[in-house]
């Protein structure tokens, strides 16, 4: 039947009716019903109906053009889905489809639900038109190649699939995820839509940004997470031979890395490591014993950055799988695509080659990652609060309660202006941090911005537990049912992740909130002048 066929409204009133059993096995046409333009033939399916076909038989919807009933309790996404398309059998002439999933790639319409460098009419102090391009770019790919798999996995809770690796690996982003720096040169990035010299700090802001888009928290940590706070040190402190092999090995999507430091025993206090490191008498090789939780990529990592006790105080090791090595899977509040696992070292010889940095320099060589972990955190953070604020826009745009559209009523609008100035605070606060990472050195970063980027995470992770408060209240049952209107807010994406549940994850993760509050205010009290005086 073909779906242009034109059928007046007042035919399809007349198809309203529930028929009997000799009826359906006759496919005599009984109930149609409009939605958007489209006419949709739900005669066979009303008894598979999930609401049940009483639903279907309302005043309002059978023979009717039931647009906004419809729109009141599902996603548009529902009628794309194959088994649902199928049952369109026409339009109604002189009617034109007006509601339209937005296009791969493209930015939303809906009021702030993109940040104002993204907002036609608005102007940035920190953005080229270079960096416009490269979103455009980015957002594509993330949307056609990252959120089906994202999808998919989210669902099923394995790992994110080879295929994205590789994808990424074609365009050197895995290379990009790890910001500016030499590790870019000679590359070709994103078929050559940015040189790598010209490749800056908001390059990478966009990526951290568009990739928290997919509100897939488990997935995206499964991504790269491991290896995004894994691999620096490697970079930055092991011998050339041992770096330029795995960095390539990580570079081309083929071996995966995770930072090994927290323990049962030992989380924000780093000091209060456990795990142990001997050297054999020969001096060759280190002996390492003990155990580590809640590592990110773990499960599935082939490189392990642990940080061990020795005699000197702390060393820092970067340790292949091997014999001796075990990891088990962690079930967590969110999805196992993040591969959070636990390890368990027994006896693994580890080659002397393999120490990064200076033996009791171990310390230094963990703290010096913490600042740009945090910051990564803190993007990611804010975009996803943001599409958390695009669904609460539309929500309460299309709801009705009392007769009116659930936005007229002042609570609902003052909780969504609650939400807007958080994500604009933290927003510009983020992309002012940025900044100055653009114009300082590693060191006077770690100096200047690590009680920033400390105060900026404690920011933005409580307030995103206040937002997933506030968008729970406004879609109301919808928020923590694990599908239809609100699945982004119980749920992000698939049936297996929640935003409401897995939001305080960023809130220990990379330090807990009240640490990095004390952090921030311990570095600002340092630089204190000590003629100062009320």
């Amino acid at each position: 039947m073909s779906k242009t066929k034109q059928y007046t409204k007042e035919e399809i009133a007349t198809h309203n009716k529930p028929g009997d059993l000799a009826s359906f096995l006759s496919l005599e046409v009984l109930l149609w019903i409009v939605v958007d333009s489209k006419v949709y033939d739900l005669s066979r399916f009303g008894a598979m109906h999930p609401g049940g076909f009483a639903v279907l038989l309302d005043d309002e919807v059978a023979g009717q053009d039931a647009t906004d009933t419809f729109f009141s309790l599902h996603r548009h996404e529902v009628l794309l889905r194959p088994q649902y398309a199928r049952l369109q059998i026409g339009v109604v002439p002189g009617e034109t489809e007006q509601i339209k999933p937005r296009a791969i790639g493209a930015k939303s319409e809906i009021p702030y639900a993109e940040p104002t460098w993204l907002t036609p009419g608005y102007h940035s102090p920190y953005y080229t038109d270079a960096h416009r391009k490269f979103q455009v770019a980015f957002r594509e790919f993330v949307e056609r190649v990252v959120l089906p798999d994202a999808q998919a996995r989210e669902e099923d809770g394995k790992r994110p699939s080879q295929s994205v690796f590789d994808e990424m690996a074609k365009l050197n982003i895995i290379a990009m995820r790890f910001g500016p720096g030499k590790h870019l040169e000679g590359r070709t990035l994103m078929n050559g839509l940015v040189k790598p010299e010209e490749f800056d700090c908001f390059h990478e802001l966009i990526m951290a940004q568009e990739l928290g888009r997919l509100n897939a928290r488990g997935y995206t940590d499964g991504l790269g997470g491991g290896t995004a706070i894994g691999l620096p040190p490697i970079i930055n402190f092991a011998q050339p031979a041992l770096r330029d092999r795995i960095v390539e090995e990580v570079f081309s999507g083929q071996k995966f890395v995770c930072l090994a430091i927290t323990e049962a025993f030992a989380g924000s206090d780093v000091a209060g490591l456990r795990c142990t490191a001997k050297k054999t008498e020969d001096g060759k090789h280190w002996i390492v014993n003990g155990t580590k939780k809640w590592i990110t990529n773990g499960a599935f990592a082939d490189y392990f950055t642990v940080g061990c006790r020795n005699e000197k105080g702390m060393v820092v090791l970067c340790i292949e799988r091997q014999e001796g090595l075990e990891t088990k899977l962690i079930k967590t509040s969110y999805s196992t695509a993040a591969g959070t696992a636990y390890i368990t070292f027994d006896n693994v010889k580890v080659p002397v080659e393999n120490t990064l940095g200076p033996e009791d320099k171990g310390l230094h060589v963990i703290l010096s990652n913490f600042n740009h972990e945090r910051w990564g955190m803190a993007c990611a953070n804010i975009s996803s609060q943001r599409v958390i604020v695009e669904e609460c826009f539309k929500w309460a745009n299309q709801r009705k309660a009392f007769g009116k559209p659930l936005n007229s009523q002042p609570v609902i609008r003052a909780k969504l202006a609650q939400m807007v100035a958080r994500i604009e605070s933290a927003q510009n606060w983020l992309e002012n941090v940025t900044y100055q990472m653009n114009n300082m050195s590693y060191n006077q970063q770690s100096d200047k911005l690590a009680g920033q980027i400390a105060f900026l995470k404690m920011y933005s992770t409580h307030t995103s537990q206040e937002t997933a408060a506030d968008a729970v209240q406004v879609f109301g049952g919808r928020g923590i049912t694990r599908s239809g209107m609100g699945k982004f807010i119980e749920h992000v994406l698939t049936a297996t992740e929640q935003y409401h549940r897995t939001v305080p994850f960023d809130a220990v993760l990379g330090g807990a909130e009240d640490v990095l509050g004390d952090l921030g205010v311990r570095q600002a009290l340092r630089k204190m002048p000590k003629d100062s005086r009320l």
